[in-house]
């Protein structure tokens, strides 16, 4: 059963109303409502694209969280061939909050790496709720590397809400992992592209998409803090949050904008989560495209072209 945001509550008593007739039409074979929910369905799609039209950063952000949109999980067994996990920090541990390992990319070998948040209560709790510790991001850049040393190409799939702030996390040197990982993402000279499924939350997703180039779901969202983190120390108020989510301008249409994002893929009408096939065929479509801009560059050029990206951030934002 769809799990309804609240912005959709509207939405959740027409589409509730048509299972209903449906439910009472497969009890009682001689009851013929299927005009009735015809009509409900004509209306519950109406209604749908217009909460869609135009919606809201604060609403964008609660899409980009919906527990039912695709994970990394999802993508790399839809859109992957001989995936071999590849496990561990070899420093201390295995985090479950990252991915990753070797696969094969349309027959091409790749190494990908990606936040898993989980899709039940067991699974979140196991992968963290996709918040990396320092040994995830430690794990990273033992692929980053690998992926170097073999030429492979590095594929990530960011969606976390940040890196986790427990304080094992900051003993084990949390900030220096996540600025290692950020600065593996610019000497690799492999092409490198980045894909924002759900979240892009802070220096925990800037570690793995520093990328050539960076792709974003039409629903996701990539900022420097959430909007209620930004909210508390700002407005010393959570609630604001809303407020917090128009002025970070975390949007994927903002960010192209400003020349953060290269590419915006389209969501099914209602977010990924309502059509998961359709969205990870787009998703790889993206990928696709991506790589095939930078095949044929050497290393070289690959991290020239990477350095000169983050470099010019920003510059369109301040043209216009």
């Amino acid at each position: 059963m769809t799990q309804y945001l609240e912005f959709e509550k509207p939405l959740a008593e027409i589409e509730g109303k048509a299972e209903e007739l449906r439910a009472l039409a497969r009890e009682n074979k001689d009851m013929d409502i299927s005009q009735e929910a015809e009509a409900l369905d004509t209306k519950a799609k109406s209604m749908l694209k217009d909460l869609y039209k135009d919606l809201t950063p604060w609403r964008k952000c609660q899409v980009a969280r919906h527990p039912e949109r695709p994970h990394c999980v999802e993508y790399i067994e839809a859109l992957f061939t001989d995936y071999t996990p590849l496990a561990g920090d070899r420093n201390f541990a295995d985090d479950h909050a990252v991915m990753g390992g070797l696969a094969r990319f349309e027959d091409r070998p790749v190494i990908v790496i990606g936040h898993e948040k989980g899709n039940d209560t067991k699974s979140r709790i196991e992968h963290n709720f996709g918040m990396a510790r320092p040994e995830g991001y430690r794990k990273a850049i033992r692929l980053m590397e690998m992926a170097d040393q073999f030429g492979l190409p590095v594929i990530t799939l960011v969606d976390t809400p940040g890196a986790y702030p427990g304080k094992g996390a900051e003993e084990r040197g949390q900030s220096e992992a996540i600025a290692r990982s950020t600065e593996k993402c610019l000497q690799i000279g492999v092409p490198l592209v980045s894909m924002i499924i759900g979240e892009g939350g802070s220096g925990g997703a800037v570690a793995f998409a520093t990328a050539n180039r960076l792709a974003m779901l039409e629903h996701s969202i990539y900022s420097v803090i959430s909007p209620e983190g930004c909210a508390s120390i700002l407005w010393k108020d959570a609630e604001k949050m809303r407020e917090a989510a128009e002025a970070l301008r975390l949007t994927a249409q903002d960010l192209k904008k400003l020349g953060v994002t290269d590419l915006i893929v389209p969501e099914t009408l209602g977010g990924a989560h309502r059509d998961r096939t359709a969205t990870i065929r787009s998703v790889g479509i993206a990928i696709s495209e991506m790589l095939a801009e930078l095949q044929g560059k050497d290393g070289e050029a690959l991290i020239k072209d990477r350095r000169r990206k983050f470099l010019e951030l920003g510059q369109k934002g301040l043209a216009a």
